[in-house]
């Protein structure tokens, strides 16, 4: 009786739940889950898609797909497993999966703290338990994280405008990457103060602008050049890197004063 007890539960914890993803995504998300699954195998413990393929920022067929694989262990079986599924997950427009172990997480929540807060902010769990859901953290671990970051993102834009040569084009990546990489920090600063976030990255420029009294429109603009062909004069050029590089400035100076 006991032992069919517990192979209900497992059966329930290994059962695939899709319902709960945007409809958009679920096909890719079942593949990728079965592909996963299958060469994984009893070392996969849960599948967890994260990220904006959850959000209103999703745009099909352009944005890539995130997820992050629960693992018993970590093997180089695994690793060759997951590199031999590159491909075709690649033309599901689904990036390469983060491979985790609770362990790990546990001891990465003072280091991680603004990555798995925004895993725990637009996640769902389709294989498994969710592995985000319970976690907690240190408001002065999360705190130095931001202000590590934006220190380091300021170094980065720096020595990539040097290393571009002032190319538009490379220029333009930077800034691009740049906007992207700020999202999470934005959450977490969001966090430190006790402030609703949202899973959306207008709505975060917004409400970070009205939080800590900054113009988030730098941010807005170059975000908007993801997914279209801009194209701008050296000038405009010269002067998106400045409105980028000063917001940058101004939040690690915001973050570094806030009182925790």
């Amino acid at each position: 009786m006991t032992q069919d007890i517990n192979e209900q539960s497992n059966a329930s914890k290994r059962r695939l739940d899709l319902d709960a993803l945007p409809i958009q995504i679920r096909e890719s998300v079942k593949d990728f889950t079965e592909r996963v699954s299958q060469a994984l195998g009893d070392n996969l413990t849960s599948i967890t898609v994260v990220g904006s393929s959850l959000t209103a920022d999703y745009k099909p067929g352009q944005s890539d797909m995130n997820t992050v694989l629960i693992l018993d262990k970590q093997t180089t079986g695994a690793l060759n497993a997951i590199a031999s599924l590159t491909r075709p997950i690649s033309k599901k427009k689904i990036s390469p999966p983060l491979l985790m172990t609770l362990p790990y997480i546990e001891r990465s929540r003072d280091v991680f703290g603004v990555e798995f807060l925004d895993f725990q902010l637009t996640h769902q769990t389709v294989l498994g338990e969710d592995p985000f859901a319970s976690l907690s953290f240190e408001k002065k671990d999360v705190r130095l994280q931001c202000e590590r970051e934006l220190k380091a993102t300021l170094i980065r834009l720096r020595q990539g405008y040097i290393a571009s040569a002032a190319n538009r084009r490379l220029v333009r990546d930077i800034l691009i990457s740049t906007a992207k990489a700020l999202v999470p920090i934005l959450h977490a600063m969001l966090w430190l103060k006790d402030i609703e976030r949202s899973g959306e990255t207008a709505m975060t420029f917004s409400k970070a602008a009205d939080v800590f009294s900054i113009n988030t429109d730098p941010l807005t603009n170059v975000n908007q050049w993801r997914h279209g062909k801009i194209r701008l004069g050296e000038s405009e050029m010269e002067n998106a890197f400045e409105s980028i590089y000063s917001t940058v400035d101004e939040l690690a100076d915001i973050v570094d004063k806030l009182e925790v």
